[in-house]
């Protein structure tokens, strides 16, 4: 897995190196530190080998190669490390190569929440691979730099289920070693114990809950799945007898499908504990990533204690690991087989999934899961009810409204609400250290939303800044055409429904460069508290047959995942050209084909709104403009004048303008400028302050007059007709 080689050997040389921070690195906080190549043949060592590190104390981990151009003279090493090691940067280390040994049993301490919400195994896989040392602190990011492919796999697989189990905190939890096993330095690996200090330990035979099981009134939003789970494993545990007279069988295969973090695992417990059911709970990567043998005995030994005494369930998470869709294994089969003895034996199985698509279809045949439950995404009135569960222990302040709290946060599911009102609690409890009766504010919780983030956007591309419509200068009938196409369908799907007809699926904004495309969009996501999904044309594009059209899969998924969400598909034309006409193999054609399946398909896109945003139109392909696509066409013109007084006195908001600047004026002069190059001018007359003194305290006449020479218009007329041309044929 990691260089074995170097396991045991002693180090017979050492050297002092400078200690230079890297607190933006990729590796941050990984246990990875950075030498220059010859450093590294110098000490004997290859990237991956651990190496042992002095400072004021003691420490270990993970050598790499550093980037070209780094100095000879440095450690490069991240904060944790550094903080180990007693040094600041700038500090004097030893390195050597490490006498380390694989750890047989690693005990750790951490926050409370965080050990009640991880379980032994999903730690396992957090540190797996990292040289973890007694006494030190370390994180929960995977250590994926210098990891084979099959390990990275598995450290990608505990990278999304940390974040779907615990929320944003994963990414900055520090915990602390305990006890290290048989040394005080020691490598993670695969047959590692760990183990929480006084808690769970990985290989136990009958795991059971850090915490009780939740009570079924306690999961607003699952009480119809409750129910009808509840119902289910009542009749095959306890009335089996009425089956029989009625000469039929139940089988208590359910496969439960919804959002990462959405409450699935919670529900299977609540309901277990209200049946008076044991749960054998089983994380499908963590079986995964053992060895065959290994991997099956584990599956028989759990269900062997499923059948040992009295009614249980057997509770598999993230099945989907076990048995993939696209590269079943013998994994595979043995899963199967076990699962339809079980099934016919009359025991409970229940598997969830947040990633359907990616399970084996022949688990869900009727003698293994027949039953399925979709866990929902929470809409605004479950998230008002789900915050209040979560909020009952907390002493709210007067000015908290939950019901705002809900509004703003689009696509947040159980796990990110739990993060968002744990998040609340650390501000309010910093804010009060000393008060005898803390409260938290509505203050607290703007702060958290400001961090907390949806499981997910996690990798959203598009930062939404703090504007809306009102911000945007002019563009009276453009804006009003946007809030009739875009913000109705996701602020008020209810009414659309209502009156029975279907919200436009998607606009497209073209217009020449520099008018305000993209800073609309991210008005429209400020005034309709709505995700957004960003993607740039060619990102989507990929060389490998197959690729891009998963790519567009994705997206899409991603999107109904967080609805009600906007997607912006900037320079759309070269994600969706006219067909026919490529010279690329047909990947783009078969782009566009995923992407009308995507837009106007059977499956439904619920509360999702696509935009679309281009300079050349006559470029798409026409199939996406038709109704049902992206129907509605929006021409964003250049400014006029009284548009460019507009924008000039957005841009200057919060720049201070001399009486001497006339905005008006000014716009009179500016014919053949771009909203981009109107902002861009006052910009400019700001640093021409700066340049004359950095003591300045207005920008003058004089001032926008230098920009003025300095600042040139980027339309192109030629353009800038054609465009109209085209949008005056349209509009017959």
């Amino acid at each position: 897995m990691w260089r074995a080689a170097t396991l045991g050997r002693v180090a017979e040389r050492d050297l002092t190196l400078t200690a230079s921070m890297r607190p933006a690195a990729l590796d941050a906080r990984r246990g990875i530190v950075r030498l220059h190549p010859e450093v590294l043949t110098a000490l004997d060592l290859n990237p991956g080998d651990p190496v042992r590190l002095t400072g004021r104390r003691a420490t270990a981990g993970i050598a790499a190669r550093a980037e070209p151009g780094a100095s000879r003279a440095l450690l490069y090493a991240d904060d944790l490390i550094l903080g180990n090691l007693g040094v600041r940067d700038g500090g004097q280390i030893t390195v050597a190569p490490a006498p380390v040994v694989a750890a047989r049993r690693v005990t750790l301490a951490g926050p409370v929440e965080i050990v009640a919400a991880v379980s032994p195994e999903m730690l396992r896989l957090a540190l797996l691979g990292k040289v973890v040392t007694a006494g030190d602190n370390v994180s929960l990011l995977p250590q994926d730099v210098v990891a084979e492919s099959g390990v990275r796999a598995l450290v990608q697989a505990a990278r999304r289920s940390l974040a779907n189990t615990v929320g944003y905190a994963w990414t900055s939890t520090l915990l602390t070693v305990g006890a290290v096993e048989p040394a005080d330095a020691a490598l993670v690996t695969m047959d590692t114990a760990v183990a929480w200090e006084g808690g769970q330990a990985t290989h136990a035979p009958s795991p059971t809950p850090a915490e009780p099981a939740p009570a079924v009134d306690d999961l607003p939003g699952l009480r119809a799945q409750a129910q009808e789970l509840t119902e289910l494993l009542d009749l095959g545990f306890n009335h089996r007898e009425v089956l029989g007279r009625l000469g039929t069988t139940v089988a208590l295969g359910v496969l439960i499908t919804g959002p990462a973090g959405s409450g699935k695992t919670a529900l299977v417990r609540a309901v277990a504990g209200a049946v008076g059911a044991r749960v054998v709970a089983l994380w499908g990567p963590e079986v995964a990533a053992l060895t065959n043998n290994d991997a099956a005995a584990r599956l028989r030994s759990s269900v062997g204690a499923v059948r040992e005494g009295g009614p249980a369930v057997l509770l598999i998470s993230d099945v989907e690991a076990l048995v993939p869709r696209d590269q079943p294994g013998p994994l595979s089969t043995v899963f199967r087989q076990l699962l339809a003895e079980l099934v016919r034996a009359g025991a409970a199985v229940v598997c969830t999934t947040s990633r359907p698509e990616s399970v084996d279809p022949s688990l869900r045949g009727p003698d293994l899961l027949a039953v399925q439950l979709a866990v929902p995404l929470p809409d605004a009135a479950m998230r008002r009810e789900q915050l209040t569960v979560l909020t009952r222990g907390m002493p709210l302040a007067e000015d908290v409204r939950l019901d705002d709290v809900a509004g703003r946060t689009p696509g947040f599911v159980a796990a990110d609400l739990a993060a968002l009102a744990r998040e609340a609690g650390v501000r309010a409890a910093l804010r009060q250290l000393d008060a005898e009766s803390p409260t938290v504010s509505m203050a607290d919780f703007d702060a958290a939303l400001e961090v907390v983030r949806p499981t997910s956007m996690a990798q959203s591309t598009l930062e939404v800044a703090a504007v809306s419509l009102d911000d945007v200068g002019d563009m009276v009938e453009v804006k009003q055409v946007l809030t009739e196409s875009v913000l109705w369908p996701l602020t008020y799907p209810d009414t659309f429904a209502r009156l029975g007809v279907q919200p436009p699926r998607g606009v497209l904004l073209y217009g020449p460069p520099g008018c305000g495309k993209t800073f609309l969009v991210k008005a429209i996501a400020g005034t309709g508290k709505a995700n957004v999904l960003s993607v740039k044309g060619a990102e989507l594009l990929s060389k490998w047959v197959g690729e891009s059209e998963r790519a567009v899969r994705e997206l899409f998924r991603r999107a109904r995942e967080a609805a009600p969400t906007l997607v912006f598909l900037d320079e759309v034309d070269a994600l969706a050209p006219v067909r026919g006409q490529a010279t690329d193999g047909g990947t783009t054609d078969r782009v566009v084909a995923a992407l009308l399946t995507e837009l106007d398909g059977v499956e439904d896109l619920r509360n999702v709104v696509v935009i679309g945003a281009t300079n050349r139109p006559d470029l798409v392909d026409p199939a996406l403009l038709r109704p049902g696509r992206l129907e509605r066409l929006v021409y964003v013109p250049p400014p006029d004048t009284e548009a460019r007084a507009e924008i000039l006195r957005a841009a200057s908001r919060t720049v201070p303008l001399a009486d001497d600047v006339d905005l008006p004026a000014l716009a009179s002069e500016l014919d053949g400028f771009s909203a981009a190059d109107c902002a861009a001018l006052v910009r400019e007359a700001a640093l021409a302050a700066m340049r004359e003194s950095l003591e300045a305290s207005s920008v003058t006449a004089a001032h926008v007059s230098t920009a003025r020479d300095r600042v040139r218009p980027s339309l192109d007329p030629s353009q800038v007709a054609w465009l109209e041309t085209y949008a005056a044929q349209q509009s017959r």
